[in-house]
């Protein structure tokens, strides 16, 4: 319980300071800002609207809001041809060097034996779902700040949020695919 009223409050303090900062840009009439100032401002914007998906899937199984259709992959030539495209698999090996190559981290999704296969089909996803609003989000701010008359900023949280959460998102489809193969072999749900 007490784990689910911190991370709501988490997230409910990212929704108010991400509101906030976007309401002073939308009054801010100044074109001169730095590139730096920029980019920091574009950082802070995705931070707070990830955070907000991430803190909530912490706490609740935010995934089974899409419904388990939408887990399915219904074009798995579409993703594995924009997977290469977008040379995914680079962004991939960053993140294991980086961080999901340690065996502790890998085992929160997958502890290697049959019994975790569906806590890996339900983190996989948690991880999707929580990419996947926030791409959203993300997009609508950055839109909302383009109409303003914002474009650098646009383009700078477009491109942090390209990687940030269409990465991920692309790679979670992808990581579905296989997925899927065994979880249909060992005969579990993906809702």
């Amino acid at each position: 319980m007490m784990k689910k009223v911190f991370f709501t409050s988490l997230s409910l303090f990212l929704i108010y300071r991400s509101y906030d900062l976007l309401l002073l840009l939308w009054h801010d009439e100044s074109t001169t800002n730095s590139h730096l100032k920029l980019l920091l401002v574009a950082f802070l914007i995705n931070l707070f609207e990830t955070g907000i998906f991430a803190f909530l899937g912490f706490a609740y199984p935010t995934s089974r809001l899409l419904g388990s259709s939408y887990y399915d992959v219904k074009h798995p030539k579409r993703v594995e041809r924009l997977y290469q495209l977008l040379a995914v698999d680079y962004f991939k090996k960053a993140l294991l060097f980086a961080y999901w190559g340690h065996p502790k981290q890998r085992q929160k999704y997958f502890n290697g034996k049959r019994s975790g296969i569906d806590n890996l089909i339900f983190q996989t996803n948690q991880s999707e779902f929580g990419h996947l609003g926030a791409l959203i989000l993300i997009s609508l701010s950055g839109l909302a700040l383009l109409f303003k008359g914002h474009w650098q900023l646009f383009a700078y949280i477009t491109a942090i949020n390209m990687v940030g959460n269409g990465y991920p998102l692309l790679m979670q489809r992808h990581h579905r695919l296989r997925v899927a193969r065994l979880g249909r072999r060992h005969n579990h749900q993906f809702g």
